[in-house]
């Protein structure tokens, strides 16, 4: 099917509430038209260099999500437009995100990504570590970044019983923060989910998922 049957099929089994974005890492400009044509709005990518070449070519009325793990050193290249960071998992990565935001005069949204899947490659803070970090003295002086929620990636596997146990432990975590609220955190946002296992992650409480193949079909480049 084309891009633009696979994501008229996505969009029309999805609750009101869910929040598509389409992840175009390593597309070309063309395809990524061809959603927006379609209307698609929110775009994921993981790499910040060619999220902002993509971002230059593409109209203005696009959401751009930082989706990949960042390098401290290449927030600024994104700072002047990106809508969401998905994936901050320090503190560090925070107080650059909110010095790059501060120069561009700009509050920047973030995601806190929690570690869930069993692979030692994925990411992520532990529940413990998620409430230090929200909870710290530093935090409160970051006027320019605000949390708005949390994310996580379950471990890539067919096993239906360990993807649940795995987005029901990230849910449950939201629950317990979700309370904590301040000028600069109000979590509301829970991303999880891709195309292999969103159908789950709806079911147990995901507000954002995150789908590349099943609208753009398989990647050939990492």
């Amino acid at each position: 099917m084309s891009i633009t049957e696979n994501l008229l099929k996505i969009k029309s089994k999805l609750p009101q509430n869910i929040a598509l974005v389409a992840v175009s890492k390593t597309k070309p400009v063309s395809d990524l038209l061809e959603a927006y044509d379609t209307g698609q709005r929110i775009f994921g990518e993981n790499k910040i260099q060619e999220m902002a070449s993509k971002h230059d070519e593409m109209p203005k009325d696009i959401e751009w999500h930082m989706i990949g793990h960042i390098q401290r050193n290449k927030v600024k290249y994104m700072a002047p437009f990106v809508s969401l960071i998905h994936a901050v998992d320090s503190l560090r990565l925070l107080a650059e995100i909110n010095k790059q935001a501060l120069k561009n005069n700009r509050v920047i949204d973030c995601l806190l990504q929690v570690k869930i899947a069993s692979e030692e490659s994925k990411f992520g803070l532990s529940e413990n570590e998620v409430l230090d970090l929200l909870t710290s003295e530093e935090i409160k002086n970051f006027q320019n970044i605000k949390i708005v929620g949390l994310m996580g990636m379950a471990t890539f596997t067919d096993n239906q019983e360990q993807l649940q146990k795995e987005f029901e432990m990230l849910k449950y975590i939201f629950d317990n923060l979700i309370y904590l609220k301040s000028d600069n955190c109000n979590l509301k946002t829970l991303s999880m989910g891709m195309s292999n296992d969103y159908p789950i992650a709806i079911k147990n409480g995901s507000t954002m998922i995150r789908v590349g193949s099943s609208i753009f079909g398989k990647r050939t480049l990492a």
